[in-house]
């Protein structure tokens, strides 16, 4: 049987073809084309993010729309759990498939995906032991608490499907096959725009309609990337490739997952600490800020999308000591990364109340909302710097470099931001938080890009000194 996408699939090719591709094809087309199908997939997950919030909003409760992100801090857990296994084998499936070495890269595409469905069946029981501190750790006040305890604990029962179809996802773009991953990820989200508010008002399920879309949605784009990843992905799968890890296993997921893991978890401390930030203000600013995240998501998966585009470039050149090209794909990476989030970031600009009332009318929500979404336009497009030096880094095996940069603006700058600037200027402290360490983490990428630049001038160096010594 031909796979589900065979009438609009791009050609399949072979661990060869697709190797030379990745070492040989001029950058800037190839990381469009990579990128171009996770950044449409990225989009289209937010903008059924934002169905999810819209749709929660037209209840006309406050204090669900503020559950909603609430229960973000319980999505980045499996999110960091998944990551963690996701880059941790996909880097070093990547570096393995540059080299030639189909086995080896095979090996972990399938233990880290038995690792993911088993933690993520962890996650759901130990999750719903801790409920209640989920809630309060999200942020939720006491008119929050029932709303975000229905959605939360719904949300766990689908942490398995969550993770692992976040897992087989980037595994697929890592073997340079973004298109397929795309096309589940988007069969998910239209499935879960369409059954979110089917489930609110005609089933009359409230917020726990929310919930059970999204998990339904997601367990269907599980088993359509496993039915891809077996058909049209460039490792095989199946039980006899999965290894207990050994030591140097170990180190390699270490090394590409910690800062995925670090990254995703800060980014659930960034949000709690945001949410209880703006607990004094009431749940109007709760709310506001869960709305800004949204928005403000579709320039992040830009951003994402364009890196998730140059990381298997990265991965397989590494393997192939082809550094020079390396290098190029970053600064195209990065140019790429400003110019689009620049431009989205005009937009929710001069439309930001617009925007922000569409989620959620109340005026108390657009008024705290519309400034935090124009100065946060203002400053997220420098954070391309940030993003591509991060997966430059990981990618390349650089663990703690990577770990640090990518927890800097989702916690190590941002919670100092926020201990300091809501205390001395109170509301206007909670809205600058995000921008101010936008900025301060770009200021530290730009050393940490020339170091990481600079390695592989000089191991591009040696291999050429190398090469012209040998008989």
């Amino acid at each position: 049987m031909k796979p589900l996408t065979s009438l609009i699939a791009p050609k399949e090719q072979t661990p060869e073809e697709k190797r030379r591709e990745m070492l040989e094809r001029p950058v800037g087309p190839l990381i469009a084309t990579l990128a171009a199908p996770s950044i449409f997939a990225n989009v289209v997950t937010t903008i059924y993010n934002l169905a999810d919030t819209f749709f929660v909003g037209q209840m006309g409760v406050t204090s669900a729309s503020a559950a909603v992100g609430v229960a973000f801090v319980t999505s980045t857990v499996i999110q960091a759990m998944a990551f963690y296994f996701a880059q941790g084998t996909g880097n070093p499936m990547s570096r393995y498939l540059g080299a030639g070495d189909t086995r080896r890269a095979t090996e972990f595409v399938n233990t880290g995906l038995a690792a993911t469905i088993c933690f993520g069946a962890l996650i759901t029981v130990v999750g719903h032991l801790f409920l209640n501190q989920l809630c309060i750790i999200g942020g939720a006040t006491e008119t929050i608490m029932p709303y975000a305890r229905t959605y939360i604990s719904i949300i766990l029962f689908g942490a398995p499907f969550i993770a692992s179809g976040f897992l087989m996802n980037m595994q697929l773009r890592f073997q340079g096959e973004s298109f397929y991953s795309m096309l589940c990820m988007v069969a998910g989200a239209v499935l879960n725009t369409i059954l979110t508010p089917l489930f609110i008002f005609p089933c009359g399920l409230g917020i726990a309609g929310s919930a059970l879309a999204t998990v339904i949605s997601e367990a269907v784009s599980f088993f359509l990337l496993l039915y891809e990843m077996s058909k049209a992905g460039i490792t095989p799968l199946g039980l006899r490739y999965v290894r207990l890890p050994d030591a140097a296993m170990l180190r390699e997921i270490n090394n590409g997952g910690v800062p995925s893991f670090a990254r995703q978890v800060m980014l659930g401390v960034a949000t709690s600490l945001l949410n209880n930030a703006a607990a004094p203000f009431g749940d109007a600013a709760i709310a506001g800020i869960a709305v800004v995240q949204r928005i403000t998501s579709v320039g992040n998966f830009f951003q994402i999308g364009i890196g998730q585009g140059f990381q298997p470039i990265v991965g397989y050149n590494y393997g192939a000591k082809r550094f020079s090209r390396i290098r190029e794909a970053y600064f195209t990476a990065v140019k790429a990364s400003f110019v689009s989030v620049a431009t989205i970031g005009v937009v929710t600009f001069l439309f930001a109340p617009q925007l922000i009332a569409i989620f959620r009318d109340d005026p108390d929500v657009v008024a705290f909302a519309t400034l935090t979404l124009r100065i946060e336009s203002v400053t997220l497009p420098f954070t391309g710097v940030a993003m591509a030096t991060n997966f430059l880094l990981q990618t390349t095996g650089k663990m703690w470099r990577a770990t640090f940069l990518g927890a800097c603006r989702l916690g190590l700058v941002l919670g100092p931001v926020v201990l300091v600037l809501p205390p001395l200027l109170g509301m206007l402290g909670v809205q600058l938080a995000q921008p101010v360490t936008d900025i301060i983490t770009t200021l530290i990428a730009l050393p940490m890009a020339a170091g990481i630049l600079r390695e592989l001038r000089t191991l591009e160096s040696d291999c050429r000194k190398e090469f012209q010594t040998k008989p």
